[in-house]
């Protein structure tokens, strides 16, 4: 990422739904004294819904409209770690929006931490199913080849916050320091 200004770049959360991303997303952000914003925040706050109601009362593809609404507000920001729902990656338009302030980071897990994760949940739409850990399974193999496109991919699985995050702040800083 070539940089241009003098502006700080954001440091963008993506990955699926119990990989991290909001828990590993704000306290980095208050080590690192930046600004942490939810892609996922935004939309209820702009839509007045939870995000659980647009799905059921709008569906899915409405829903994505509005997330990408809300990344092409998030875009324009700058210092700020981004946490973003876990299918923003399946526009690219999103993905060049978030990458060109951004360095985007895809936490990754297995899909049965993820479902350890998760299980108790009721918000999660994608995973009102009487199976959840094959829609999982079914949703990272179809999921995979975006995910990937991310900058750098960090798996989550058996790791603590503290080993996570200080990864994303070394890969970070290093490259404030030294833009490609």
């Amino acid at each position: 990422m070539k940089r241009q200004d003098k502006s700080k770049p954001n440091i963008v959360l993506v990955g699926f739904m119990g990989t991290g991303k909001t828990s590993v997303g704000k306290r980095l952000a208050a080590q690192l004294r930046m600004r942490y914003v939810d892609t996922d925040d935004i939309i209820e706050c702009d839509s007045g819904r939870l995000i659980s109601d647009i799905f059921s009362e709008d569906g899915e593809a409405i829903f994505r409209e509005l997330e990408s609404e809300a990344v092409r507000k998030v875009s324009k920001l700058d210092n700020h770690i981004i946490s973003t729902g876990g299918g923003v990656v399946l526009k690219e338009t999103n993905m060049a929006a978030l990458k060109r302030n951004g360095i985007i980071f895809c936490l990754t897990a297995t899909a049965e931490e993820i479902y350890r994760r998760v299980q108790h949940q009721a918000h999660r739409p994608l995973l009102q199913t009487p199976d959840p850990l094959t829609k999982i399974n079914a949703m990272l193999e179809e999921r995979h080849a975006y995910y990937v496109k991310a900058d750098y991919v960090v798996e989550t699985t058996g790791c603590s916050f503290e080993a996570v995050m200080a990864y994303i702040k070394r890969v970070f800083m290093e490259s404030i320091r030294d833009p490609k």
